[in-house]
C-alpha cells in the first residue's frame, strides 16, 4: 500500500492543522506588522525591527514557520495533484469552493516562494536591509505590484475558506445551521482581510 494511502487520515489532519497553526496564526501576523505602513515609514521600520530582533527568530522561522508551510504545501500540493474537480458538471457554490482552494494553493505557493526569495533570502545572503524603502522598491514595478495583490488576495481566501473546512473537520460545525454560519463569517473574513492587504500593498 502507498505511504500516502495507508496513513491518508493521519496526514490530512496534520495537513489541516497546519494549515491554522502555525500558517494561518503567521499570515494574521505578518498582516498585522505590515498594516503599520499604513502609519508611515517610520512607524512601519520600527515594528519591523522590533520582530527582526526577537530572540531566537532563526529558530522560530524554521521550525514554527518554514517546516510547518513547507508540509502545508507539498501535501497541498499533492492534494491538487490527486484530487477530482467537477464544478463544470456540478457548479454549485461549495464545489466551486473547493475547486479555488486547489487553485488559491497554487497561486500562494508560487508567490510565497517568490516573496521568501526577494526578502528573507535577500537579506541573508545578500545582507539587504529590509523596510519601507526596501518594499516601496519591490512594489513601484506595476506588474509585481498586480502579482503581490494576485499572491495575497489567493493566500486570504486559502486561509479563510480552509478555516471553514478545519471547523467542520475538527468537529466544531457540523450542522448546516452552524456551516452557514461559519461560511457568513469565513467570508467576510476573506473581505475585510483582502481589502486591509490591498490597502497595506498600496500604501507603500
Amino acid at each position: 500500500m502507498d505511504f500516502f494511502e495507508k496513513h491518508y487520515f493521519l496526514l490530512k489532519k496534520l495537513h489541516v492543522i497546519t494549515g491554522l497553526i502555525p500558517v494561518g496564526v503567521f499570515l494574521l501576523v505578518h498582516l498585522t506588522v505590515n498594516s503599520y505602513a499604513l502609519q508611515g515609514a517610520e512607524i512601519y521600520n520600527q515594528r519591523v525591527a522590533f520582530m527582526e530582533g526577537l530572540p531566537f527568530l532563526t529558530f522560530l522561522e524554521i521550525f514554527l514557520i518554514a517546516v510547518p508551510i513547507l508540509y502545508h504545501a507539498l501535501f497541498g500540493l499533492w492534494i491538487v495533484y490527486v484530487a477530482k474537480n467537477n464544478v463544470l458538471q456540478f457548479s454549485y457554490f461549495r464545489n466551486w469552493s473547493f475547486y479555488l482552494q486547489r487553485i488559491t494553493a497554487i497561486i500562494t505557493f508560487l508567490f510565497l516562494a517568490y516573496h521568501v526569495y526577494t526578502t528573507r533570502l535577500a537579506k541573508l545572503f545578500n545582507g539587504v536591509e529590509i523596510g519601507y524603502d526596501f518594499m516601496s522598491g519591490i512594489l513601484s514595478s506595476p506588474a509585481v505590484l498586480a502579482f503581490y495583490i494576485i499572491g495575497v488576495v489567493a493566500a486570504v481566501y486559502h486561509f479563510a475558506n480552509g478555516l471553514w473546512a478545519f471547523l467542520i473537520d475538527m468537529g466544531i460545525t457540523l450542522g448546516p445551521h452552524s456551516q452557514k454560519v461559519s461560511s457568513i463569517a469565513t467570508s467576510i473574513l476573506f473581505i475585510v482581510l483582502s481589502i486591509l492587504s490591498i490597502q497595506i500593498l498600496l500604501a507603500f
